[in-house]
């Protein structure tokens, strides 16, 4: 006899609220199917039809990653889709696919020479022209589909685009997401206050991680979490994308909030100069600096200042809480973006300062 499955019963109240979530979600998807030649793709990227976005602009592809694209679209491989958002002024800006499009160009109308190839190791040392007509005509007529979300497709819909396509790549994490999905005078700032000499001095990170942009990411995440946590919902780059964009609008509305801004975010740097021996690095490894002991002190800090301002005046010695377990296992990256994981390493952090006030 067939055994019968367990019925799994979810509340009717839950799926009336998913079946909303989806219906909302999916009014602001709007976008629509394309299919270039190579040849067309290559004169878009020379008539600069096709934008590359800023944050995507330092990054190429080595020219061994550039050859093999190349040998794939000439034994006829399949191409990944591209992918773009359709701006006011009818320009496409490049989602996915900018080193794909950056090599075609290169290749086809520039003089790019192919290096090492594992299948048509013939044609290692050659460029375009060297081929016959009918080659390049045959090279020139392949098509590679794209997906265009176009202009009236929403901010949220552009980042949600923005970063399930780049999940996992070292082209985009969420900064540079937000940076290209969004723009204005709070992001300005945030750009701005990430490269501060004393930041960086107070929150060292590795060449790689500086190249992604995540001093950026911290400085988000200090205004975002310092205003509170409503509406948080465990997703960070879902949580500060919403901040952003809502505090870009109300910096455009009161221009004021830049300076109240960066004053925060300084007196919060000066405090932990004078008050934290290691900025905000662990003490095992100096040369970085975890999110979640960032959080902590840089957040908990601004909590203590505006409880107690005086306490800006004293120094107050941190170097056995510091050091204690109970802040290690606050600040531990098990579970580190669940809102109770938050608020705890924040909360210590402001405790500690204000208990030594008492």
């Amino acid at each position: 006899m067939a055994r019968q499955p367990r019925l799994h019963l979810i509340p009717t109240e839950q799926l009336t609220a998913a079946e909303a979530e989806i219906v909302d979600r999916s009014r602001r998807i709007d976008f629509y199917m394309t299919e270039y030649s190579v040849e067309l793709l290559a004169e878009k990227m020379a008539r600069e039809e096709f934008v590359i976005p800023a944050y995507q602009r330092e990054f190429t592809w080595e020219p061994k990653r550039k050859s093999r694209f190349i040998e794939s679209l000439i034994m006829g491989l399949p191409i990944p889709f591209l992918f773009f958002w359709e701006m006011d002024n009818g320009k496409l800006e490049i989602v996915d696919g900018s080193q794909r499009l950056r090599t075609l160009h290169e290749y086809v109308l520039g003089d790019l020479e192919l290096g090492q190839l594992d299948e048509l190791p013939s044609l290692e040392g050659t460029r375009f022209g060297d081929l016959s007509s009918s080659r390049q005509r045959k090279i020139k007529n392949r098509s590679i589909r794209g997906i265009v979300l176009n202009e009236h497709a929403d901010d949220q819909a552009r980042f949600d685009m923005f970063e399930r396509i780049n999940t996992g790549s070292k082209v985009a994490n969420t900064a540079e997401v937000r940076r290209g999905a969004l723009r204005g005078p709070f992001l300005d700032l945030v750009l701005e206050l990430s490269s501060s000499p004393l930041f960086a001095q107070l929150a060292p990170v590795s060449g790689k991680a500086e190249r992604e942009r995540i001093r950026e990411e911290l400085v988000t995440r200090f205004f975002a979490y310092g205003d509170g946590l409503d509406g948080y919902r465990e997703r960070p780059s879902q949580f500060m994308f919403d901040y952003t964009k809502e505090t870009n609008e109300r910096m455009e509305a009161d221009p004021d909030l830049v300076a109240a801004y960066r004053a925060r975010f300084e007196r919060m740097l000066d405090f932990v100069q004078r008050s934290f021996p290691q900025g905000f690095r662990k003490p095992s490894n100096p040369n970085s600096t975890p999110r979640a002991r960032y959080e902590a002190i840089a957040i908990g800090s601004y909590r203590a200042l505006e409880e107690n301002p005086a306490l800006f005046e004293n120094v107050p010695d941190t170097a056995e809480w510091l050091a204690s377990d109970a802040f290690a296992e606050v600040t531990t990256s098990d579970a580190a973006n669940t809102r109770a994981k938050l608020q705890g390493r924040i909360e210590f952090v402001r405790a500690a300062l204000l208990s030594q006030e008492e």
